[in-house]
């Protein structure tokens, strides 16, 4: 009775946990291109696949891997079972996935699309197609970002610009972090391919008929080497995935380039703002100085000289030459500090010299000036 009870137990948990499991919205695809839809339960459908319950539990991450001589291919948000006979499309609900679903894959498995491997099995064209698939989609992503970011450093980097426009700046953060997603897509997809083509075993585990078909085996034991041919399919996508990475990096080398340029053209248009600030401060500090002659005499005290009326002019006249004069001081004083330093001159008794060694003296010189040395010139 104790027997029969755990027994009937284990089945009501059984029944309870298959109607609460989810359900996977699928899309099955044949070799011949037919396309048909339908709802499983996950426990139906791993059990049917000889699966087990972790093989379905698919997250947005990247992975490829065998079991059971079935593929299981995680690409973020498209999830696929690949077997000899046909390709099953998981949670395919998604605009952009369903259109690619309907409008290509079909007709790519069918032999009307653009995929190499119609002369090999199943497996091949359908891992071609979802490898192409998510190529293409960086790709899109790399052809959109690009010419906003170049669109936006054109306008930033500009030698005329005094400021810098902060939506200008908003828009190319915002392009920046997404070229940021891009890269990290692209590094994930480039070591989840380079991860399997470290692995024989698991290229060999790829390549599904060899085991299951015998005249796929006799191929492949007669001079046609699927797991090479697997082998050189991942290789191909990941050097366009490493394509797409070099051209990622060469826009991010030219984002962090032109913000370099930007703060160089903000530190020219400060750097002159405050050298006309000093200027205009040293001549309101010269006509102030002088300025304490008309003070003196504007006081009010008698003198013998306030009766002449040439005193006016003459004690302008010296306030603004003053003042002038010791502007152009401090002018040229700024001049002197504000200016690089000129290179050394080169000694005139090697200018005389032959020119070809005349080259190499100069620079021994050079070096010897600039490290404090002295040396003895060779007699020409």
């Amino acid at each position: 009775a104790g027997g029969l009870h755990q027994h009937g137990t284990a089945e009501t948990s059984q029944a309870t946990l298959a109607s609460v499991s989810p359900v996977f919205a699928v899309m099955k695809f044949d070799k011949e291109g037919n396309t048909t839809y339908f709802e499983k339960k996950k426990t139906e459908l791993y059990q049917e696949l000889g699966l087990q319950a972790r093989d379905l539990r698919f997250q947005h991450v990247m992975s490829i891997a065998t079991r059971n001589n079935r593929i299981i291919m995680r690409m973020e948000f498209l999830k696929a079972v690949i077997t000899p006979e046909f390709l099953l499309i998981l949670d395919y609900r998604s605009l952009s996935l369903e259109h690619w679903l309907l409008s290509q894959l079909a007709s790519q498995l069918a032999g009307e699309g653009q995929l190499v491997t119609y002369s090999l099995p199943f497996e091949f064209q359908a891992i071609e197609a979802i490898l192409q698939y998510w190529i293409s989609k960086l790709q899109g992503r790399l052809n959109t970002l690009q010419p906003q970011i170049l669109e936006t450093l054109e306008a930033l980097v500009d030698p005329k610009l005094l400021s810098v426009d902060r939506s200008k700046l908003h828009i190319l953060l915002q392009n920046g972090k997404s070229l940021s997603e891009l890269e990290t897509d692209l590094k994930v997809f480039k070591e989840t391919i380079l991860k399997i083509l470290d692995e024989e075993e698991v290229i060999e585990e790829l390549c599904l008929s060899k085991w299951t078909d015998p005249q796929v085996f006799e191929e492949s034991t007669s001079g046609i080497d699927h797991a090479e041919e697997m082998e050189l399919l991942l290789e191909n996508y990941y050097r366009q995935a490493e394509d797409l990475a070099n051209e990622a990096r060469e826009l991010r080398v030219l984002i962090d380039d032109s913000e370099s340029i930007i703060f160089i053209n903000l530190d020219s248009h400060r750097n002159v703002m405050m050298r006309l600030n000093l200027q205009l401060t040293m001549g309101t500090f010269s006509v102030s100085l002088f300025g304490l002659i008309g003070v003196a005499f504007g006081m009010n005290l008698e003198s013998s000289l306030e009766e002449d009326p040439r005193i006016f002019w003459l004690v302008t006249g010296i306030m603004f030459l003053g003042s002038g004069l010791i502007w152009r001081r401090l002018l040229s004083f700024l001049g002197r500090h504000l200016e690089p330093p000129l290179p050394p001159q080169v000694p005139a008794v090697l200018k005389k010299s032959h020119p070809a060694a005349g080259r190499v003296e100069i620079k021994n010189s050079l070096k010897a000036e600039t490290f404090g040395l002295s040396r003895t010139l060779p007699n020409q």
